[in-house]
């Protein structure tokens, strides 16, 4: 069994305080961050990797993304508790636990494997359920459309109809668009029928891959 500990919480803590410092204004996402055991992502020799803020290689080419990253993509998506949310690129499932964190039942789907058997393995056992998925998760996930909120943790070409067609009215779509090695964040917001944008700041994600994504 995982141990976390006050030299965890600790490190967390100091965490929280440093994505305050960087801009993160929602006291719901930072204490989100504060109560995820992040080290549990990581071997144990890698301890202390986990609460710098930075992203960290988990092999399959993928990364567990910067905190940062995660804190900012959680606050533009606005959840509230019980709204129904599609996570796009599963990964590591730490942004899954910070949205389960926040109240959101989720809907998590990962393109690759060998990390969606990973990860739907593993997060049950430190105490995080959402519902997962193996597929293609540039078509969105149509069987159990539509969604209050929709995120996107890889780079995209475009925005994929499939993702703005299976949002709620009032629905909140943050996605990162660009070429394969730099995107800009983008909030869509579907209202009265239309897509209203919203353009953030710079990141690098890895690609999202698929039919509406980048190629193989």
């Amino acid at each position: 069994m995982k141990e976390d500990n006050y030299k965890h919480q600790g490190l967390r803590n100091k965490l929280v305080k440093k994505l305050a410092e960087k801009g993160i204004k929602d006291d719901r996402v930072l204490s989100a961050i504060g109560k995820v055991p992040r080290h549990f992502f990581f071997e144990s020799a890698l301890l202390d990797h986990a609460y710098q803020d930075k992203a960290f290689p988990i092999g399959e080419g993928q990364t567990i993304s910067q905190p940062y990253t995660v804190a900012f993509q959680s606050e533009k998506l606005e959840i509230k508790p019980g709204d129904k949310v599609l996570e796009i690129g599963t990964g590591s499932g730490y942004q899954a636990c910070i949205l389960l964190e926040l109240g959101a039942k989720v809907y998590t789907i990962e393109y690759n494997r060998v990390l969606f058997e990973r990860t739907r393995d593993f997060l049950p056992t430190i105490g995080y359920k959402p519902h997962f998925f193996h597929g293609d998760g540039s078509k969105g996930l149509p069987v159990k459309a539509p969604f209050d909120k929709i995120i996107v943790t890889a780079g995209a070409p475009i925005v994929p109809d499939a993702l703005t067609s299976q949002l709620k009215e009032g629905g909140i779509l943050v996605i990162p668009v660009g070429d394969r090695t730099r995107q800009l964040m983008l909030r869509i917001r579907k209202k009265d029928g239309k897509l209203i944008r919203e353009e953030f700041d710079d990141f690098a994600f890895v690609p999202l891959l698929g039919a509406q994504g980048w190629g193989k």
